[in-house]
């Protein structure tokens, strides 16, 4: 049984190498693609999907629909994706990549976004209450909890729909505005 210091170090380098592998994967997807690790994602989930609507890349991304059309609308003006209404429904946008987007996911690795959320929808929903709990102990611990939520290494900022410490929804409830632009 480790003693309280030993779990305190071991808590504080846990999180410096994911701090770490963080940092490696963005800055190997950058490097190798150009683009920041959600726009990858991004297109590696559409690549993986086909033709896919909007609402269900947010879905799979676990992120909220006007950050997705944020990463799309970047990723359109670069030409790697295109989007196009249903001719049934006209209402219905889908996302495809482009040949360019096709390339550039073929050479491109992997993005630590997509390793976390494979790696947490394997598990359990005991292993992620657990995971949840001492994450949302971190938040709280470091006083972030108003601050937005931004993607892993940009300046994406994710507003999902804002819920109490017992992930209940709530509302009237403002994020505290961060950085230098605010």
């Amino acid at each position: 049984m480790r003693n309280r210091d030993e779990l305190i170090a071991g808590i504080v380098d846990d999180l410096r190498r994911i701090f770490q592998a963080v940092n490696t994967h963005s800055r190997r997807a950058k490097k190798e693609s150009g683009l920041t690790g959600p726009q990858l994602w991004a297109l590696r989930m559409i690549d993986g999907s086909g033709p896919i609507k909007v609402s269900e890349l947010s879905r799979k991304m676990y992120l909220h629909p006007a950050t997705v059309v944020g990463i799309l609308d970047r990723l359109e003006r670069v030409e790697l994706v295109k989007r196009v209404r249903s001719k049934k429904d006209r209402r219905l946008v889908y996302v495809n990549l482009t040949k360019t987007g096709q390339d550039i996911v073929r050479k491109s690795p992997e993005v630590v976004q997509g390793l976390l959320v494979s790696g947490l929808e394997s598990l359990s929903m005991q292993k992620l209450n657990k995971i949840s709990r001492g994450i949302g102990e971190m938040v709280r611990i470091l006083k972030v909890e108003e601050h937005p939520p931004k993607l892993l290494l940009s300046p994406e900022v994710n507003i999902p729909a804002l819920t109490d410490s017992n992930h209940r929804a709530i509302s009237g409830k403002k994020y505290l505005k961060i950085g230098p632009h605010h």
